[in-house]
């Protein structure tokens, strides 16, 4: 059973940075793509990005293209979300989440969900 910890979120400011960090255990995610999600108040979980087990391909939602980057070391089972520029609308809770099936843009396409972890971003 892979369990997975989300962390790094805060309280931040417009245009300042931030990196969430996640970490499985248990059975490893080897071989498995990762995904970052978010989810606000009131609003569906949406997918913020998605990177494949060689790293070879990022995906990204266009609300947050150029300025978020994933990024994943396999060797420490640890998957990262660089959040530059962010902004009010960024705010939400941040999952990640191991991806079982071929859509990296469908929810559904994930499972072994982290417990999130909050950004809050100030204007």
């Amino acid at each position: 059973q892979v369990q997975l910890v989300e962390s790094g979120g805060g309280l931040v400011q417009a245009g300042d940075s931030l990196r969430l960090s996640c970490e499985g255990s248990g059975r490893t995610f080897s071989g498995y793509g990762m995904g970052w999600f978010r989810q606000a108040p009131g609003k569906e979980r949406e997918i913020v990005g998605s990177i494949t087990w060689s790293t070879t391909f990022t995906y990204y939602a266009d609300s947050v293209k150029g300025r978020f980057t994933i990024s994943r070391d396999n060797t420490k089972n640890m998957v990262y979300l660089q959040m530059n520029s962010l902004k009010p609308e960024d705010t939400a809770v941040y999952y990640c989440a191991v991806r079982t099936q071929t859509n990296p843009f469908q929810v559904d396409s994930y499972q072994h969900w982290g417990q999130g972890t909050q950004v809050t971003v100030s204007s």
